[in-house]
């Protein structure tokens, strides 16, 4: 079991910069791919970004209002923590931001490809 805890959230002005962390306890967190998931007031959780445990690759989303460019998403093995550095926010990048770890090195974008998740931190980004 791996157990998940996301902290950093907040709120911030259009074009601050927030680094969610993410830390892992139980399992042998870098056994795990990690990911970031948001979910905004009225929407589904979509994908954010997320590092695999072989070599550290890592994707980002190419929605619409992409976070490629703005996001960095990057890992501590040794503190089993994961962060995502988010800069450039904007209004609509606010959510419920929620970090989760897969066991799956190929796991992707989909919410269902993860069997851990933590509660979710709250980002709110005022214009």
């Amino acid at each position: 079991q791996v157990q998940l805890e996301e902290s950093g959230g907040g709120l911030v002005q259009a074009g601050g910069s927030l680094r969610l962390s993410c830390a892992a306890s139980g399992r042998i967190f870098n056994t795990y791919t990690t990911g970031w998931f948001r979910r905004a007031p009225g929407k589904e959780r979509e994908f954010v970004a997320r590092i695999l445990w072989s070599g550290g690759r890592t994707y980002y989303a190419d929605s619409a209002d992409s976070v490629k460019g703005r996001f960095t998403i990057s890992r501590d093995n040794a503190k089993n923590t994961v962060y995502l550095q988010m800069n450039s926010l904007k209004p609509e990048d606010t959510a419920v931001y929620y970090c989760a770890a897969s066991d799956n090195n190929y796991a992707g974008p989909s919410v269902n490809d993860y069997n851990y998740w933590g509660q979710g931190t709250q980002v709110t980004v005022s214009s």
